[in-house]
């Protein structure tokens, strides 16, 4: 009886114990976010057994692996759940097979750029993410757009221009630029090669016959079936170019083209056939026109093949240095050069070297009628207080020179209007820089007067160098010949290696020029092309240097377009512009940029810092270029990379 009793009273205490403990666990575990199983149950074939569970020191999210709203599993009431219905988001259904339903899913709006189709592709350790840019195509009705000429809103804004400032700069807001592809027009063609392109251009190019109708008995231009032709005339030279330049040569021998006269500036230049003409005479002309009821001509001039630019003379300076052209020609150019007290003839002033001439054909030279007469007699005042001399005056043309040095300046009453400019002004500071109502004044030690004849000046230092800021710790002579030393032989590795002489290489921008190495080294390998030298605003202003040196070029800054009409240049070389840039400017800007200036079939040359090189390279491919990326030739472990752009035909 007595072992009975034990045994009762030890069971009921053992239950009682197993109770508690339960009661205790259960009321620890229901008490924790992250609950901890503490209880365990064991089954063998005669026993079922509680205990202490091995997981009881281990944290379990308990409601994330209970889903609380399914029915019980055995519940005889309730169907099984139908399987949610498949969400498709890719490309291709279950047996591989391109779908036409599928949906692109959800995206964050406030992590989408401005850019269109943006996805990112970053190769790590945790993750892969890809990036594919896809820029649109702009519409057909901006084929011919020129941002910074075609900003109607800031044309607007400006209330009256009576002095054409609606032909200067005018370039959209930042956030308001173009982001697409500037198309060429239906039909385009790939270019007509030069020389040939000087006599022809395809009609399907430039689909505007507004000039050829307006100049039509002019011998500028004509339509023939598919073709522009241009029999080389002019307004004023109806009879030819060459017969033209030929006159102007016996009328003032000393100009001697191609020699004392190397570059040459055309104001209001038609179809651009006097600088045509005078390259097969060794002379470098920049043609220049606003866009305006002839708005074509620069793009006629730069299908042809000869350097041209949009530009106006207006209200403010154009973008070339003092002294950086030995001659400046105006055939009926439709400019006041006495308006406002000279202020434009001024500018003309600026430009022209220090005994450099300036030939005028127009109306006023040789009609004799009262209101032709007293333009004429204006003209005569202005300039004899410019103290230019008429050296000749022959039919319709006359041709004056600018003085050597200052002396005549000096000799003038101390009432004589325009004055001299005042020391502080900097004759070659001329970005968005107003007109001044003042004669440049000559440096003292005649820089800029005493350069080379061509071909000489080509690879003499000039001068003008010294007066270049910026910082340099040896001789900017020696600056200049390593600079030449080392893009001469760049450019012999690339002609030899990728057979730049097979390329139809005719319009070629550099876009950070430095002091023309690169041009220089161009013409040094016979590659029969003319360069426009872009000198940066965000570096020194080395562009003196580039028109001593017989180049030409211009200011700019690579955060606002070019002026030029798209499809304009057959290569496009950039060293250093992207790492240089990349603080100031979007990437994107400025590959769009020349994107649009680039011709169909063109091709660049991105010489640049491997940090940006993944950038351009993803770029690129998003504009539609084929890109491919080459060592230097320091080697693999350079920190320089090429990255050659080609632009297709479609």
């Amino acid at each position: 009886m007595n072992n009975k009793s034990n045994l009762l009273s030890k069971s009921t205490i053992l239950i009682l114990l197993a109770l508690s403990f339960f009661y205790f666990g259960k009321h620890f575990s229901n008490t924790h976010t992250f609950q901890q199983l503490i209880f365990s149950i064991s089954k063998t074939p005669k026993t079922l057994t509680l205990s202490i569970s091995p997981n009881h020191y281990k944290t379990f999210n308990i409601p994330s692996l209970i889903n609380t709203t399914s029915p019980p599993l055995h519940s005889p009431s309730l169907s099984p759940p139908s399987p949610p219905a498949v969400q498709r988001f890719g490309l291709l259904d279950e047996n591989g097979v391109m779908r036409s339903d599928f949906e692109v899913g959800e995206f964050d709006q406030d992590a989408v750029e401005s850019w269109n189709n943006e996805t990112e592709v970053v190769d790590g350790e945790d993750e892969v993410r890809v990036r594919v840019w896809r820029f649109d195509k702009c519409p057909v009705s901006m084929s011919e757009y020129i941002p910074c000429m075609d900003d109607v809103e800031g044309v607007k804004r400006l209330g009256l221009m009576e002095k054409g400032e609606s032909f200067e700069r005018h370039c959209p807001e930042k956030d308001k630029g173009f982001k697409c592809l500037v198309p060429a027009p239906k039909g385009y063609k790939p270019p007509i090669p030069w020389p040939r392109s000087r006599d022809e251009v395809w009609y399907s190019n430039i689909p505007h016959a507004q000039l050829a109708e307006y100049k039509g008995g002019q011998n500028w231009i004509v339509v023939n079936k598919d073709k522009f032709r241009f029999p080389g005339g002019g307004t004023q030279f109806i009879h030819g170019a060459d017969q033209y330049i030929d006159q102007i040569s016996a009328m003032v021998p000393e100009i001697a083209f191609g020699q004392r006269t190397r570059v040459v500036l055309d104001v209001g230049c038609g179809v651009a056939s006097f600088g045509t003409y005078l390259s097969s005479r060794n002379v470098l002309t920049l043609s220049i026109a606003p866009k305006d009821v002839h708005e074509n001509q620069i793009q006629f001039a730069l299908e042809r093949g000869v350097p041209a630019m949009v530009a106006a003379f207006a209200t403010r300076r154009l973008l070339y240095p003092s002294q950086a052209f030995d001659l400046i020609h105006c055939s009926r150019c439709r400019v006041n050069w006495t308006r406002d007290d000279g202020i434009l003839l001024l500018e003309v002033n600026r430009l022209l070297r220090a005994g450099g001439y300036f030939v005028w054909a127009a109306q006023p030279v040789y009609k004799h009628e009262p209101l032709l007469e007293q333009q004429w007699e204006e003209m005569l005042n202005l300039t004899n207080r410019l103290c230019w001399n008429l050296v000749k005056k022959e039919g319709y043309v006359a041709i004056w020179q600018k003085p050597i040095d200052n002396s005549c300046y000096l000799s003038r009453g101390s009432e004589t209007q325009p004055p001299l400019c005042d020391n502080e002004d900097n004759p070659d500071n001329v970005w968005y820089v107003d007109l001044k109502p003042c004669i440049t004044p000559l440096p003292d030690d005649k820089s800029g007067a005493n350069i080379a004849t061509w071909p000489a000046r080509l690879h003499n230092p000039p001068e003008r160098l010294q007066s270049i800021t910026f910082d340099a710790f040896v001789s900017r002579k020696d600056l200049f010949k390593a600079e030449s030393k080392y893009w001469r032989e760049i450019i012999d590795s690339y002609v030899r290696s990728l057979h730049w002489k097979k390329f139809k290489l005719r319009n070629v921008m550099d876009m950070r020029a430095g002091f023309g190495g690169f041009a220089a080294a161009l013409i040094d390998n016979q590659l029969d092309c003319w360069v426009m030298n872009v000198v940066p605003v965000s570096g020194p202003n080395t562009l003196p240097v580039i028109y001593d040196r017989g180049l030409l070029g211009v200011m700019h800054d690579w955060c606002e377009p070019f002026d030029t009409y798209p499809r304009t240049y057959d290569l496009l070389h950039a060293a250093g512009v992207f790492s240089t840039e990349q603080k100031r400017c979007n990437i994107s800007s400025i590959m769009l940029e020349m994107d649009r200036i680039l011709r169909p079939g063109g091709r660049m040359y991105i010489r640049d810092s491997i940090t940006v090189m993944d950038e351009l390279q993803g770029i690129g491919k998003a504009i539609g270029w084929r890109v491919t990326l080459r060592d230097t030739a320091e080697g693999p472990h350079a920190g320089y990379k090429i990255l050659v752009c080609d632009k297709s035909l479609k």
